[in-house]
């Protein structure tokens, strides 16, 4: 029999919350009379995949978290046991398969129950889980439940990194652009596999191409599981023609080859050419030749190498990305989830954000660290669009303190995070790099590195997360976090000395007057974060303000300060022009204005500056929750601000040196 894999999300599923443990003290009671009627949230029905938060409210019981502070009507949530009820179909059951149940994102921890039987329990955000329900099932009326426990009480923006040993996205706990919704709920594929006997358990496959040549290579390997296996049969394709196929036996296949020579068409980033891509499809077959089970990656064929930027210190890292032997300057944003319950997706939602990047002229989407390891759908479109990946894992600055733990538990386990995000992403195209982090360094009193000063690899847990990338992914570049090398952000007063290779900052600036002098003496290498607050739309503002006024927009106004003033840049647009605004729209007119100039001015001195400057990324693409100011360039509804507008003309526009690269490792360039 072949693998079977069923989709749960076409089951019909229930969501009810309990007080803590009162579920559990029920069942092992033997019916206590009261318990029943203290079920504190009735069942409601749940989309899965999907957040406890998106259930309530199409139930409504929850308000529109996104209208004024009706965030704060929501947290409850996190201090229920929630309990995800479906009934597997008698159909898809026989006695004589091993039955799987595989999530690929559980949002925190808890326990499956089948049958009122206890069959595991999971805990961790980024990491799938896999229950063999097979013994707990009966011959019908299969009952399967997913509760989830409480989740961490605290993850957010501030406090001390070595202490946040909670492996939760951290930006739900409320970040500078998002107020705290904690997500519960299944927030990835959740399905049953059927399995009756051998099956693949892993499958390596990644791309490379020979620029000399213009042809590729493909390096495959995997493992089986133990049963009736002969043989392996990978095959590649192109829009349904065969470029080479081949049968190995399952010591090959485990071993490991190599195609070499392969007639292909490279892969491009976006405004360098085309993004071609590839279907390799591993087949396993048993003695009689029938397959039993079957893998498929898409595959693009680039090459991608690391160059030094031009007059670059001889000890900096190389910052100049190299695609197929073109040196490429690198721009584009950082994206943030694109919702705080991003259980609740489609990849329609995605489609439509990365295809407004890919027109604006974008070229790199660095997802940061304290998001997640986005759905295969965002990679998938990423390798159409030609927007290049940079994908840290999850691991932030706190603040207060932003050191890495560097217990031996937290190592292992972030370890084990990262494996699991290699090797599920690491035969996309568009996948760049890896980042052990965002912003990890000393803390504010200037112990660990001192103030300012990147982590290195030199630190133990960044240090193992660079084995696992170099065991897992060794063609990729990995870094120990952003920003990197000797300062963390960029001192006008140490221009010209070689300290600022990957920096943040660089915004703030009140005058156009100020931010010209500042980036006509900039020397940084790369900026992986640059910003400016720009407004949201009239419209957006006054639809989510709710009860609240819309102006002044203020820090003393609750509205605009939830859930943070940091964004508000009230006094300097008045110090700019000598007075107040008159209302609402004036001062939007002015905000967006001024995002735009100023964004503009910033992402054009790094490309003219191009190869001695490798790249800019913006923090950040687009809105999270509808903040009425933020530094992103896209609001909340997906649609771009005059800053999208202004920054499609220069990134669209080549670099003005980029013909006079030479590449520093050959003769000519030396």
């Amino acid at each position: 029999m072949m693998r079977k894999v069923l989709d749960m999300s076409e089951l019909q599923w229930t969501v009810a919350g309990h007080m803590p443990n009162l579920w559990l003290f029920e069942r092992r009671c033997g019916g206590w009379p009261g318990a029943k009627a203290c079920v504190d949230v009735p069942s409601v029905p749940a989309r899965v995949p999907g957040s406890v938060q998106s259930a309530l409210r199409e139930a409504g019981i929850l308000p529109d978290w996104n209208v004024g502070l009706n965030s704060r009507e929501c947290e409850w949530v996190e201090h229920r046991h929630w309990i995800y009820r479906t009934q597997l179909p008698g159909e898809w059951l026989d006695g004589h398969s091993k039955f799987r149940l595989e999530c690929m994102g559980l949002d925190y921890s808890g326990w499956l129950y089948v049958n009122d039987q206890e069959a595991g329990a999971f805990k961790g955000t980024h990491l799938p889980h896999t229950f063999d329900i097979t013994s707990y099932l009966m011959e019908s009326d299969n009952v399967l439940e997913i509760i989830f426990d409480l989740p961490p009480r605290w993850l957010g923006q501030f406090g001390r990194t070595s202490q946040m040993t909670e492996w939760k996205t951290r930006f739900n706990y409320s970040w500078d652009w998002v107020p705290r919704l904690v997500q519960t709920g299944i927030w990835d594929s959740i399905c049953l596999a059927v399995v009756d006997g051998c099956e693949i358990s892993d499958f390596r496959c990644i791309a490379d191409a020979d620029v000399e040549k213009g042809t590729g290579t493909l390096e495959v390997a995997g493992g089986i599981t133990a049963g009736e296996a002969k043989a392996v049969q990978i095959s590649l394709e192109h829009e349904g023609t065969l470029i080479r196929s081949g049968d190995f036996t399952i010591t090959e296949f485990e071993q490991g080859f190599v195609w070499h020579d392969l007639p292909i068409n490279l892969w491009w980033p976006n405004l360098e050419g085309e993004q071609p891509l590839y279907t390799v499809t591993c087949r396993l077959l048993d003695v009689n030749g029938n397959e039993r089970d079957r893998q498929v990656r898409r595959v693009g064929f680039r090459h991608v190498e690391w160059a030094a930027c031009e007059d670059a210190p001889a000890e900096a890292d190389p910052w100049v990305c190299v695609v197929n032997g073109r040196p490429v300057f690198l721009q584009g944003v950082n994206v943030a989830p694109i919702r705080a319950n991003y259980a609740d997706l489609g990849r329609e939602d995605y489609e439509k954000r990365l295809k407004l990047y890919h027109e604006l002229g974008c070229n790199t989407l660095r997802v940061n660290a304290c998001g997640f390891l986005e759905r295969e759908w965002f990679y998938e479109l990423c390798d159409e669009l030609g927007l290049m990946v940079w994908q840290d894992f999850p691991l932030t600055s706190s603040g207060i303190e932003n050191w890495p733990p560097e217990d031996e538990k937290s190592i292992t386990e972030m370890a084990a995070i990262a494996e699991s995000f290699v090797k599920r992403r690491r035969h996309h195209a568009s996948l760049i790099l890896w980042s052990g982090g965002n912003e990890l360094q000393g803390d504010l009193d200037g112990r660990k590195t001192g103030v300012g000063k990147p982590c290195d690899i030199t630190h133990p847990m960044l240090k193992r997360l660079g084995e696992v990338v170099r065991t897992q992914d060794p063609g990729r570049r990995y870094i120990p976090t952003s920003p990197s090398g000797p300062r963390a952000s960029a001192n006008p007063d140490e221009f010209g000395s070689g300290l600022h290779w990957d920096v943040h900052g660089g915004a703030g600036l009140g005058s156009l007057e100020e931010a010209e002098k500042y980036w006509a003496a900039d020397d940084a290498l790369f900026r992986s974060e640059v910003y400016c607050s720009g407004a949201g739309p009239v419209e957006l503002i006054c639809r989510y303000a709710g009860e609240f006024g819309t102006f002044p927009p203020t820090a003393q106004n609750p509205y605009w300060s939830h859930p943070t003033a940091w964004w508000i840049d009230w006094q300097k647009l008045v110090d700019i022009h000598g007075r107040e605004p008159r209302d609402l729209a004036e001062y939007v007119d002015w905000s967006q204005a001024h995002q735009a100039r100023m964004l503009s001015l910033e992402i054009k001195a790094c490309k003219d500056r191009f190869p001695r400057c490798g790249g800019v990324l913006l923090w950040s693409g687009h809105d999270t929750f509808p903040i009425p100011i933020n530094s992103s360039i896209v609001d909340f509804e997906g649609n771009p601000k005059p800053a999208a507008l202004a920054l499609a003309k220069v990134w669209r526009e080549p670099p003005a040196k980029s013909g006079e690269w030479k590449d520093p490792r050959s003769k000519e360039g030396s």
